[in-house]
């Protein structure tokens, strides 16, 4: 019984699996993302994890400690210098996995292991902050008037807007004054 047998060994010895856990880890925080089976990408989410929350403090003790693991200067230099000043105000879930179907030789299930700070695709849609939606229960006289005078001090008609905000650069044209031939000095 396997009872309370909380790792994936992954089909592994010990020592490969940790070998393996190492070079995922470096490739995962230099490339910030990675394609590989699930299996792997989730014992590659509860390795990693740990360390990115220990880079956030920068000493020479949680360096050393989070080289012990990763094994690679480079990967502990890109940790500590770029990945920990981005996930500093995030509570852990520094990654995401999305799965990406079947390989074609034998059918394992895919997915793709990346940080979720560096994604610009995610990001570019969450910096869009969501108007508040309003009820439509009715309300008091003083709030609808107080949402009526709004909206007609703060409309700016579009004509009047676009222009100011693409400004058009004529061309230059330098005027050459006409030298005849009674101005030129002998």
């Amino acid at each position: 019984m396997r009872h309370r047998k909380k790792i994936n060994h992954l089909g592994r010895k010990a020592g490969h699996r940790k070998a393996m856990l190492a070079n995922m880890a470096s490739s995962l925080i230099l490339h910030k993302r990675i394609e590989t089976t699930v299996a792997k990408a989730k014992a590659l989410r509860v390795y990693v994890e740990p360390l990115i929350t220990k880079s956030k403090n920068d000493t020479t003790h949680s360096r050393r400690t989070v080289f012990s693991y990763l094994k690679d200067k480079h990967a502990v230099n890109e940790l500590f210098r770029v990945v920990a000043p981005k996930v500093t105000e995030r509570p852990g879930g520094y990654t995401r996995i999305l799965k990406t179907g079947f390989r074609a030789g034998d059918a394992a299930d895919m997915a793709m292991i990346e940080l979720v700070d560096f994604n610009e695709l995610a990001l570019a849609g969450t910096t869009k902050k969501e108007e508040k939606k309003t009820t439509r229960r009715s309300r008091s006289k003083t709030s609808r008037a107080k949402t009526e005078a709004k909206p007609a001090t703060e409309q700016v008609p579009a004509e009047k807007a676009a222009p100011e905000e693409t400004p058009q650069e004529e061309p230059v044209t330098e005027e050459v004054p006409n030298v005849t031939s009674e101005e030129k000095p002998e």
